[in-house]
């Protein structure tokens, strides 16, 4: 087992591979009352064109598969297993984003069970014709009232603007017709191909001793008996070229417009480091423009275009990377053109050396704050590992940021071709 210090932070992460090929990540925190564990699968909604081990042929599976499969993993032979988390006194959840699928639990005692738990079934599916035909009412339903949801159709529909057909435009979920064609087979081929130990990542956070909580996980896989798995072959569809739309419109039962607006890039060839760095510095160059202290965000408020909904944030992955901007507005028109105009102007501009530095310092005591929640350690850590980030990097990389770096950052996103707007308006 290997012992990291990071002397910035004062935090020691022990880490081990497993014969089977599991990641396993502890990070002791004394007198933490509550520890946090997170098992998660390199597995999302975007891979749905793969090769199954032990076969040749790419197959490809519906939309909303890999949220369906989340869903259906808590269901055993014998019930349910909340009841076996709860008889320990832990709360489960679990949840799927376009890249990972984690499956997790928070307690202040009876680590050891629990943990016992959360491995057992998550190693353990079970799928069945009726169990499978029963989830697809359930999942659909979630599906129509997300569908009636502003916000989850707003942010959608910037996504298919954005990516069309891609995987990366995709809704988590699914469609209602999508799910409709998921079987038992099917669900088993994912399984049995994203679920293996070697595509996994387990994180346990909180008042633990590491050598001890080490034993107790490497005797449970062990007694599994795993093979080797062969690397996983993904089918990754190039992005395409231009954006699908430049504007997607929705209508709702709602009393005010809401807009999303941004940029979508490519950044297939950044290395992983590079993308983390990328990511840092458009963040700090967005909250510097209009973060809720910035002339631009004050002046938008005062003539009633946003109210304190409006937010933004920048994502990235191997493949591509977003920036999105938006909330309320009585003017979704009137908003965009405004953007439109100030996002490039702020750029030729550039941004103030005494803001940047302010924000720069406000991002590094927001990491700061973060190491303080053994939630958001687990979760983070294990998602930014899934894209290739090391989060303990992110310090480092914060503060080695230069004003330069972030207007590089911009002058390589802002790009008016790739610019896409989503609005759900009311109903007239």
């Amino acid at each position: 087992m290997q012992e990291l210090f990071y002397e910035q932070i004062n935090e020691t992460l022990f880490k081990k591979q497993l014969d089977n090929g599991l990641m396993v990540y502890i990070m002791p925190k004394k007198d933490f009352r509550q520890t946090y564990a997170c098992f998660t699968t390199r597995y999302g909604s975007i891979d749905r064109s793969f090769v199954v081990p032990g076969t040749d042929t790419p197959i490809e599976v519906p939309d909303g598969i890999a949220h369906f499969l989340e869903h259906k993993m808590f269901e055993e032979e014998e019930g349910d297993v909340f009841t076996s988390f709860a008889r320990y006194g832990a709360q489960a959840n679990a949840f799927t984003t376009f890249d990972a699928t984690t499956y997790l639990f928070s307690c202040t005692d009876h680590v050891n069970e629990n943990l016992e738990t959360l491995l057992n079934f998550v190693q353990h599916p079970y799928f069945t014709d009726d169990n499978v035909n029963k989830e697809k009412g359930i999942i659909a339903q979630e599906i129509r009232m997300y569908d009636d949801n502003p916000n989850t159709r707003v942010y959608y529909g910037l996504l298919e603007a954005m990516f069309g057909k891609h995987p990366a435009g995709i809704n988590i979920a699914g469609t209602v017709e999508s799910i409709a064609e998921i079987t038992k087979e099917n669900l088993y081929a994912c399984y049995d191909t994203f679920y293996h130990p070697s595509n996994m990542i387990l994180f346990v956070v909180g008042d633990v001793v590491p050598h001890g909580i080490m034993a107790q996980i490497e005797a449970n896989q062990t007694a599994k008996n795993y093979r080797r798995q062969a690397t996983i072959e993904r089918t990754m569809p190039p992005l395409p070229a231009q954006v699908h739309a430049t504007k997607v419109s929705a209508k709702l039962a709602i009393a005010q417009p809401r807009v999303l607006f941004g940029y979508r890039e490519d950044t297939s060839d950044l290395t992983s480091i590079d993308r983390q760095k990328h990511e840092q510095a458009m963040g700090i160059w967005m909250d510097c423009v209009l973060g809720k202290g910035s002339a631009l965000y004050q002046a938008w408020l005062a003539k009633g275009l946003i109210d304190h909904s409006f937010g933004m944030n920048y994502i990235s992955n191997a493949w591509c990377g977003y920036s999105i901007f938006g909330g309320n507005t009585t003017d979704p028109d009137q908003l965009v053109q405004h953007a439109k105009e100030a996002l490039p102007k702020a750029l030729a501009v550039g941004i103030d050396h005494e803001d940047f530095l302010l924000t720069k310092k406000k991002a590094i005591g927001q990491f700061l704050q973060l190491l303080d929640s053994p939630q958001a350690i687990a979760n983070v850590y294990t998602l930014e590992r899934v894209r290739g980030f090391d989060l303990f990097d992110q310090l480092t990389i914060l503060q080695s940021l230069t004003i330069d770096d972030v207007h590089q950052a911009m002058r390589t996103h802002l790009h008016e071709h790739q610019f896409c707007v989503s609005e759900v308006l009311p109903i007239s």
